[in-house]
């Protein structure tokens, strides 16, 4: 049921900004918002505490929002405040801006590595990302793991580039096991 919540409303989000040619101001927007939701635990158990009945939760949200976000996305708020669904409000703003990645070709990266690696590095690793797939964009997240010893670990989607010293040498240990 909460994916169909998820998918209902982010399609919808997502064919009126299509409609209206919003798609970048309303991407900006909801990545925005999700951060600030994802971050304030307490304003989502106050939308879904029972005690508290829909019309005072649609105010506190038109209260708190109302001027800072456009009338789409307020509007979606109070929808889903209304209809029960808030506890689904992250994971219907991530899929509307999974939804939008797809259109804009946007892939995603986490590069693991066991140092800290300059801005230099990081754009000559978003360059050849771009270059070697179909993205036309990449949003990179960089990680810093000491135990990889050195090398990269590269994650897209469900592909994995290992090139990790400790995977080398995990290799290289087991091939001295096996002979």
């Amino acid at each position: 049921m909460a994916k169909q919540v998820d998918t209902t409303y982010g399609n919808a989000l997502f064919e009126l900004a299509l409609e209206e040619n919003k798609i970048d101001d309303l991407f900006t927007e909801v990545k925005a918002l999700t951060d600030i939701l994802k971050g304030n635990d307490e304003l989502i158990k106050l939308l879904a505490h029972p005690q508290v009945n829909k019309d005072e939760k649609k105010k506190i949200v038109e209260d708190i929002f109302s001027g800072k976000l456009s009338d789409d996305v307020l509007g979606l708020l109070v929808t889903v405040v209304d209809k029960g669904h808030i506890l689904n409000i992250v994971d219907i703003l991530e899929y509307f801006i999974k939804l939008v990645k797809k259109h804009k070709n946007i892939g995603e990266a986490k590069v693991t590595s066991a140092v800290t690696l300059t801005d230099e590095q990081k754009n000559n690793i978003k360059k050849r990302l771009i270059e070697t797939t179909a993205y036309d964009e990449i949003e990179t997240e960089y990680i810093v793991d000491k135990s990889l010893i050195g090398g990269l670990v590269i994650r897209i989607e469900d592909r994995v580039v290992d090139s990790s010293i400790r995977t080398k040498l995990d290799k290289m240990s087991k091939t001295l096991a096996n002979a």
